[in-house]
């Protein structure tokens, strides 16, 4: 529990002396979620009055009641739902496999001298490659199935996770890992106790940057032929000019990537309370 902050005294004009109650007060959470909405809120009104006035052609930019209608439609003819379940699909297996590799390589890389002069040098030239410029030859290898899609998006989830657990592990307080020296701790009572600890922040900054990456991994390969997933609805409806769909189809990405950077966001909170003051 806080207490709240002290009154502060100041002198009045009649030399007495009052109560003045500090302004530096953080607004109630409910406030700061509700502010957290504001900007998205703003930029779908302005979209509205921009399409709906005909400021701009409803052809390139559809009002967002016609994008409902068109949203409506194929949900109810299971377009919507059949993509969204093939996406996700892709998009966890890609992101579940990415993530442990880069698990176990950013541990050994992080801890054994053999780990960080053999694996971090090779995973440092993968992160440097573009890593959309690897589709081509993906297909080359794997072919046009599901394969090269799921490895692009384990690849694109594995980068930035592997280079944030290396990074957590390196940076462990070198006076604790001292003190556990002293206490007498075996090396898997201080890897357990003070290392792996102290690389949980970093690591749950590498999951959100990991989920993300992976996401918009998904959106281009999905792009590539695809045969069912939103990249292939979004496919379809360009193919028969509508617009109404396809933007259907982007909204449906950004708000599940911005569900999915909520989750990431409350695990990490949930982890880290410890860190709270």
């Amino acid at each position: 529990m806080t207490s709240s902050p002290p009154d502060v005294l100041v002198p009045a004009a009649d030399g007495e002396r009052t109560r003045a109650r500090p302004t530096d007060r953080k607004p109630p959470r409910g406030a700061r979620r509700a502010a957290y909405w504001i900007s998205p809120i703003a930029l779908l009104t302005i979209w509205q009055l921009l399409s709906g006035t005909g400021a701009v052609s409803s052809q390139k930019l559809p009002p967002l009641n016609v994008i409902w209608r068109a949203g409506v439609e194929v949900a109810r003819n299971g377009q919507l739902g059949d993509g969204l379940a093939v996406s996700l699909r892709r998009m966890l297996i890609g992101f579940v496999v990415g993530a442990a590799v880069a698990a176990v390589l950013g541990v050994a890389a992080g801890l054994l001298r053999w780990g960080d002069v053999v694996v971090d040098p090779l995973l440092q030239m993968v992160r440097n490659v573009p890593l959309f410029g690897l589709i081509p030859l993906f297909i080359l290898w794997f072919g046009i199935g599901e394969l090269p899609k799921e490895v692009l998006i384990a690849l694109a989830a594995a980068l930035p996770i592997y280079v944030n657990v290396h990074a957590g592990i390196r940076e462990a307080d070198p006076l604790l890992v001292e003190a556990t020296t002293v206490l007498g701790y075996g090396r898997w009572q201080r890897l357990r106790h003070v290392v792996l600890p102290s690389a949980v922040p970093l690591t749950l900054v590498g999951v959100r940057l990991g989920v993300a990456s992976a996401w918009l991994s998904l959106v281009v390969a999905e792009q590539i032929n695809a045969d069912s997933g939103i990249g292939f609805m979004i496919n379809n409806a360009r193919d028969f000019l509508r617009t109404d769909i396809v933007f259907v189809g982007l909204l449906l990405y950004a708000f599940v990537g911005l569900a999915m950077d909520t989750v990431v966001r409350l695990i990490e909170r949930r982890l880290l309370r410890w860190r709270a003051s």
